[in-house]
């Protein structure tokens, strides 16, 4: 754990309460906070509006290390028996804080030296196992002493209490892009410093407005000396307002877009490992580039966390890893299809937004799926990408509907698959519940790539398969699935799909939908993404639970419940009354 650098003092921050309560309470809170968090969902807590990609890159790039808080003991036995209490090594050395005395004096206009605050880390346990620690501020205010004003108005505010990620690799060019991901997701620079006594730098932020967090302050720390990389950050960042930056930042998400696609096609992650750095020159070679051209894509995919730099050349990262055509969960057909029609179909976006119609058709003279069904290349890219969402579906087996039909007596219960395209998810049910069949509706064209994929797995001789639209859903079956079907389509279509498969299922049978939830307020979301991308593409859109359970109650279909999945996803568990 690292100690604190000499401080750069900027603008006061906002702040807010976090832990409310007595020293003990506060110190407990925060122990228990610090042992429970996972890095990824932290930090999109922080940063609301991160997922996807970047999420993963910053969580390939920093760890969640501490929670900081502030107290205020009488002496220091009792300081020691607060922290026994939390189960917090009472013997931890402490050492003069200069960073928090400095920010105490500059906000209650007191000479610093009236104010000896400790700093001392005691470890903890994260969710793995992980070293973590409480990062513990304590200033002694005996009882009596003209201190305790002080103490209150802190206590209220929790101005000191932050969080804390260390940056696992740290160089220039990660730092860089980590600040620019904090800058452009609302995070404003509250000062930094280094430590040349165990050469690392901090760099420190106020949280964006809308943080998910009771914290207002966030740190990350960087073995090393990086005090060009701090003085472009608080060069940069304390400059408010910044809405021309951030504009620009937003406007080049089109070349993001392309430069994951270009990373694709020329099969650089196919070169590249997460463990040995590749010259780009040897790269270019190997994917038959020109050099120069490869080493300015490579630095803006280093900004991007898909790949990273070292001395010994660029590293391939688990977020770039993902455009690896063999790799698990490959990823690398979607870059290309978000490349390619769905990205030329975007730039008609204004044409839907004052028409109302899908600029793919406006574009292309036809929807979407008429055009893939008489393009066989590109309809197997399309079902090559829908595979490559799949992580969504990896809970999904074990839904309590699904685990129910598997263990029921009598019979072997049937799953039907409506419009399952090549059987990703049929496959994932029947091979993790060998009790249950299986039957998946799909059109002809895509039954033949179904049947090839479906006989390579366990599930082979459990499926049968059969050819037609949303009019010819099976009767007689036990569940009923929709994967991500609806959202494909106009309110009017779902209540016709809706209606084909309540008139099929028998008044046992659960209907399960698989959906990204638009949320109920302005919470950032991925579904607000594929809403946009829906309407300007097939005409569909994404929606609420509620107004799933509206589309449901109109063919005698009644919500039971939602459950989260991976990827933004959810499954609606549906059945008649």
């Amino acid at each position: 754990m690292h100690s604190e650098p000499p401080f750069t003092m900027p603008a006061a921050a906002t702040t807010t309460t976090v832990n409310a309560g007595s020293d003990a309470e506060r110190l407990s809170a925060t122990a228990a906070f610090v042992r429970e968090q996972d890095t990824s969902v932290l930090l999109s807590r922080v940063l609301p509006g991160l997922d996807g990609p970047e999420l993963r890159a910053l969580t390939d790039q920093c760890r969640f290390a501490h929670a900081a808080v502030l107290v205020f003991p009488p002496d220091e036995p009792s300081l020691r028996r607060d922290l026994a209490a939390c189960g917090l090594l009472a013997d931890t050395q402490t050492q003069p804080s200069v960073v928090v005395r400095g920010r105490l004096a500059s906000r209650h206009r007191r000479d610093p030296l009236d104010l000896d605050v400790r700093i001392l880390r005691p470890l903890v346990r994260g969710p793995g196992d992980e070293d973590r620690a409480v990062e513990v501020f304590a200033l002694t205010v005996p009882p009596g002493s003209g201190l305790s004003g002080i103490a209150a108005e802190e206590r209220h505010l929790d101005h000191e209490a932050h969080l804390a990620f260390d940056v696992a690799r740290p160089d220039p060019l990660v730092l860089r892009g980590l600040l620019a991901s904090f800058g452009r997701h609302g995070a404003g620079a509250d000062g930094g410093g280094y430590n040349p006594h165990e050469d690392g730098t901090v760099f420190y932020f106020t949280a964006p407005a809308d943080t998910k967090t009771a914290y207002r302050r966030v740190e990350l720390y960087a073995s090393g000396d990086h005090r060009d990389v701090l003085t472009e950050h608080l060069g940069r960042y304390n400059t408010r307002p910044r809405p021309a930056e951030t504009l620009l930042w937003l406007l080049t998400g089109a070349w993001t877009t392309q430069a994951l696609a270009a990373c694709a096609r020329l099969r650089l992650p196919e070169a590249m490992n997460g463990q040995t750095g590749v010259d780009s020159s040897e790269l270019a070679r190997a994917v038959g580039a020109d050099p120069q051209s490869l080493a300015t894509l490579l630095r803006y995919l280093a900004m991007l966390g898909v790949v990273s730099e070292g001395p010994d050349g660029f590293r391939l990262t688990g977020v770039g890893a993902l455009l690896d055509a063999e790799a698990p969960g490959s990823m690398r057909p979607l870059a290309l299809m978000y490349s390619g029609p769905f990205y030329q179909s975007f730039a008609h976006l204004t044409h839907t937004v004052r028409s109302g119609q899908p600029g793919f058709e406006h574009l292309y003279g036809e929807n979407h799926f008429d055009h893939f069904a008489r393009d066989p290349e590109l309809a197997t890219l399309f079902d090559q990408s829908m595979v490559s969402s799949a992580a969504m579906f990896d809970a999904l087996p074990a839904h309590p509907v699904l685990t129910a039909a598997a263990t029921a007596p009598g019979h072997p219960r049937t799953v039907v698959d409506i419009a399952g395209g090549t059987g990703e998810l049929l496959a994932r049910i029947l091979t993790a519940h060998p009790a249950l069949r299986g039957i998946l509706l799909e059109r002809p064209q895509v039954l033949e790539a179904a049947r090839t994929y479906l006989a390579a797995t366990d599930a082979g001789e459990r499926c049968g398969f059969r050819a037609g639209d949303f009019s010819d859903v099976p009767p007689g079956g036990d569940v009923y699935i929709l994967s991500r079907v609806l959202h494909d389509w106009d309110d009017d279509r779902c209540r016709s799909i809706l209606r084909h498969c309540a008139d099929a299922m028998p008044p046992h049978a659960d209907l399960l939908i698989v959906e990204r939830l638009l949320p109920a307020d302005a919470t950032p979301s991925l579904a607000t993404a594929w809403d946009l991308h829906m309407m300007c593409n097939t005409g569909g859109r994404e929606r609420t639970a509620d107004h799933y359970a509206r589309l449901l109650e109109d063919h005698g279909l009644e919500l039971v419940g939602t459950t989260p999945l991976a990827l933004g996803a959810h499954v609606l568990h549906a059945r008649k009354p």
